[in-house]
């Protein structure tokens, strides 16, 4: 998909509103996010934030923008540092996603303290400037990840969201977060798509992909389970945090589990011959390093051990 053809795709996709989490229908939101990462990973990568951003807005009671493209820059690093003095924004963000595709972000403030802040990307001319120099993967070059840097880029007051720790005391954080997994096991549906229109079938083969279509499976049900509970107690945030480092390291599992034997089955050949395959397998790939593996399963066993819950 080129990138003009990426863009319009996803403008197409998020002219369908979904659900947002804790709707009654969340299981529905995580059904169209993992359709999404079906289709396409990089799609699934833009989509995802334009609908967390909205998810966010609304959580602190605001419409988004109708007609408007957002994306959501989270990203910290420690030499990176994106500062507000009075409104008035300096410094750099890493990660941004969508860079010179999306209209707003919802970016988020290191110093003086944590903020929120929805800029509004459209004729920054002179004040925002992009770096995607340091992206050296092939995988989501259509998406345009890039090092902003903020050169006193006024804003509102109205542009700042919430109070101070909003973007990461709020229970939807660790609902959105199960956003991301929702693509991923979407991506590896695809895969495993791909891997039935095949006519290899000798019998290890044919033992990988019962394997594959189980992971995927499983990941269906981690996510439909997910959404139910999510509508059952939406404020609840231990439970959400709880709940979302499971669905990420489940449905990391899964999709780890189709990559590695994807390849297995089917060798080299699609991953060096098929650019469709090889680009999806890349991008699943990386996009699943958003779970932060050992790190995460260490919070859930210390957050399972304060309040005490098997």
């Amino acid at each position: 998909m080129t990138r003009d053809a990426l863009i319009a795709r996803v403008r197409e996709v998020i002219a369908k509103p979904v659900p947002l989490s804790g709707s009654g229908k969340t299981a529905e939101r995580h059904r169209r996010l993992f359709e999404v990462g079906r289709e396409d990973v990089s799609l699934a990568r833009l989509v995802e934030a334009h609908w967390d951003a909205v998810a966010i807005l609304a959580e602190a009671g605001r419409d988004a923008e109708q007609g408007v493209l957002y994306g959501v820059w989270a990203a910290e690093a420690p030499d990176k540092v994106l500062r507000m003095e009075g409104l008035v924004l300096s410094g750099a963000k890493p990660f941004c996603s969508g860079a010179g595709i999306v209209d707003r972000a919802l970016v988020t403030v290191k110093e003086p303290e944590a903020r929120l802040v929805d800029v509004d990307l459209r004729g920054r001319v002179g004040e925002i400037h992009f770096d995607d120099g340091a992206w050296k993967t092939s995988a989501f070059s259509e998406t345009k990840t890039s090092l902003a840097t903020l050169d006193a880029v006024a804003v509102k007051e109205a542009d700042v969201i919430g109070e101070a720790g909003f973007y990461l005391w709020r229970p939807g954080f660790w609902h959105g977060a199960c956003g991301p997994a929702a693509c991923w096991a979407g991506g590896a549906a695809g895969l495993v798509q791909w891997a039935f229109k095949q006519t290899r079938d000798d019998a290890h083969t044919q033992a990988h992909l019962g394997a594959m279509s189980a992971a995927v499976w499983s990941m269906e049900a981690v996510l439909r389970v997910a959404g139910d509970e999510i509508d059952d107690a939406w404020d609840a945030i231990d439970s959400a945090q709880i709940r979302a480092l499971r669905v990420r390291h489940l449905v990391e599992q899964g999709c780890t589990d189709v990559i590695r034997r994807l390849a297995r089955a089917y060798g080299p050949h699609p991953l060096a011959m098929d650019e469709a395959i090889s680009r999806r397998y890349q991008e699943l790939d990386l996009y699943v390093r958003q779970c932060h593996a050992e790190r995460d399963l260490e919070a859930l066993g210390r957050v399972l051990r304060a309040v005490k819950q098997t």
